[in-house]
């Protein structure tokens, strides 16, 4: 039986702001990669536990990596709640949702 997937609203405003980014240079390569992302994250119902551990973390946090964004996640019984879509190159303290 397949997960279920759910988006924070952290993570749907995560997207928006990536797709308004690279929308500014390139409209379709901004569709791609949201593209990308929902596919990534839908793959998960079958393989939740495909991401790595967050390494920041010391959680049940896990990530994936498309492009230069971390996808990151939390399984939860039979859900995957995806919580942030951030740059690979941000420090993950830096977002307030991680900091305790």
């Amino acid at each position: 039986m397949d997960y279920e997937i759910t988006w924070s609203p952290e993570a749907w405003e995560d997207i928006e702001a990536i797709a308004s980014y690279i929308h500014k240079d390139s409209p379709l390569y901004a569709q791609q990669v949201v593209e990308e992302l929902i596919a990534a994250a839908r793959s998960l119902a079958q393989f939740p536990l495909r991401g790595r551990r967050v390494p920041e973390l010391i959680s049940t946090h896990r990530e994936r990596f498309i492009y230069s964004y971390r996808m990151i996640y939390r399984v939860e019984d039979r859900r995957v709640l995806i919580v942030a879509v951030i740059h690979g190159k941000r420090l993950l303290h830096s977002v307030e949702r991680f900091t305790p």
